[in-house]
């Protein structure tokens, strides 16, 4: 039986508390906390689908955060978030290449009948369900952007 989203970061904290990498149980500490917390607020238990949701958003969240450290000269904090950002793609799906993500845009923009930047929010509400986990979202829409220019 597979091994769900929650029970593999579990098993990976136990193994960075085994080999004293601080780094890896440090932010895997907080993403358990992030997923436990929005589970108490939404009083539910998360399938991989929400688990991912919350890792997203937290790659997300460091990838801003990156840019300001960054803007801001912290150089040591960036790289400390952009290490963090490493530690939770593990447990993406394997993400899209270019050309595979452009086919299922161009696929998309036939199959929702889109012509011009007026059709954006319809042909970005069809991908970005199919993307979920696998392409970043800023990608998705420069390249929606470019096909319906």
């Amino acid at each position: 039986m597979p091994v769900s989203l929650v029970q593999q970061i579990e098993q990976d904290m136990k193994t960075a508390m085994k080999q004293k990498d601080k780094q890896v149980l440090s932010t895997l500490r907080l993403l358990r906390a992030t997923i436990k917390k929005e589970e108490i607020d939404k009083r539910t238990t998360f399938s991989d689908d929400q688990v991912l949701d919350v890792i997203v958003r937290a790659i997300k969240q460091r990838r801003d955060s990156v840019a300001e450290y960054t803007r801001a000269g912290r150089e040591d904090l960036a790289e400390k978030e952009q290490s963090e950002i490493d530690i939770l793609t593990r447990y993406l799906p394997k993400q899209l290449s270019e050309s595979e993500l452009r086919a299922l845009i161009q696929e998309t923009i036939e199959a929702v009948g889109a012509k011009t930047k007026k059709d954006l929010g319809k042909v970005m509400g069809a991908v970005l369900p199919k993307v979920k986990g696998k392409a970043d979202g800023k990608t998705v829409n420069q390249l929606v952007r470019e096909y319906l220019e």
